[in-house]
């Protein structure tokens, strides 16, 4: 078994109970992973084609966290490797590091920080309050969920979009639905939390930019591919936005990119998942459900389970 990312070390004593555990250098992972069942990664790690065909035994990627477009899922469900995740230890720490943006955001906390160093005094600050501000939230899956539950207790208006979300399931969480362009128009503060694949990628856009208030803030700690940066880039230096603050980015690390210099603009190192109780939740998370599939037990968060079902229908047939 390969563990291509670092994992923490509980996750990584579960695993060494049942498994020969192998953390190779990423420069060599290909050379390494050709004698793997098993290979977990976190964000890091791309799990390309070229990576699976160089790993001929591999029957299970597992991504210690939710979003898995780090991973090449169409190419592993062609060569019958199924792909899990673990989509729950980090959903709090995520939706807090949201939070707290939108706060350092809210009264300028960065700003202030600077001025006091600089010997300034209270000049130039214009915070604003957040209670009765509305709050756009652009996914209402686990974590945009726990940023409306945590922002409504701090007396904003909350206003959501997801389009996977049944009249059942708007009721269940207590969230006012609202459609896309009514949430972005309207967001006095927007958040993303939609998964990136190719219906996502770019969706806040100039388009979507102009469309907002120029007093909105826009928080982005899901994937960096869902805001076109340079349009980004382009709305704060003409102040058509009041400011941004971004934990991800299309290509990581940050380098050579206009947000570094843009005025309002809050950037952290894709860190939203990264305390020490989500990174032991999600490495404890991803080792149980590795366990779990080679203990021949179902795996609770399955990526592709088309996989699956191929390979009961072979059971089925080997039976008649």
């Amino acid at each position: 078994m390969v563990v291509a990312d670092p994992l923490s070390a509980a996750g990584l004593e579960m695993l060494a109970e049942r498994f020969d555990v192998f953390s190779p250098d990423p420069k060599s992972l290909n050379a390494v992973v050709g004698d793997a069942d098993a290979l977990i990664v976190r964000s890091r790690t791309k799990v390309t084609g070229n990576l699976l065909d160089a790993a001929p035994k591999l029957r299970l990627v597992a991504r210690a966290g939710i979003g898995v477009d780090n991973i090449d899922v169409e190419a592993a469900t062609e060569r019958g490797i199924l792909v899990v995740n673990a989509p729950l230890g980090n959903v709090r720490s995520t939706a807090e590091h949201t939070v707290a943006l939108i706060f350092a955001l809210a009264r300028r906390v960065p700003q202030a920080d600077s001025a006091v160093r600089e010997g300034l005094w209270k000049e130039g600050y214009d915070g604003v309050q957040l209670a009765g501000k509305r709050l756009g939230v652009l996914g209402a899956g686990k974590v945009g969920r726990q940023v409306a539950s945590i922002a409504r207790g701090i007396g904003m208006d909350v206003l959501a979009y997801d389009p996977f979300l049944t009249p059942d399931d708007w009721r269940a969480i207590g969230l006012e639905q609202a459609g896309f362009e009514d949430v972005v128009r309207t967001a006095d503060f927007l958040t993303l939390h939609m998964p990136l694949d190719p219906s996502t990628r770019g969706l806040i856009g100039a388009p979507e930019l102009a469309q907002m208030k120029p007093t909105a803030f826009l928080v982005n700690c899901a994937r960096g591919g869902l805001v076109d940066e340079n349009a980004l880039a382009d709305a704060l230096e003409s102040r058509r936005l009041a400011g941004a603050a971004l934990d991800v980015f299309a290509s990581e690390p940050l380098r050579d990119s206009r947000l570094l210099s843009t005025p309002n603009t809050i950037l952290t190192p894709h860190v939203a998942a990264s305390t020490r109780e989500a990174q032991a939740q999600v490495s404890l998370d991803v080792a149980e459900q590795v366990i779990d599939f080679f203990s021949g037990k179902p795996s609770a968060f399955v990526i592709n389970p088309q996989v699956l079902e191929l390979k009961e229908n072979r059971k089925q047939l080997c039976r008649t």
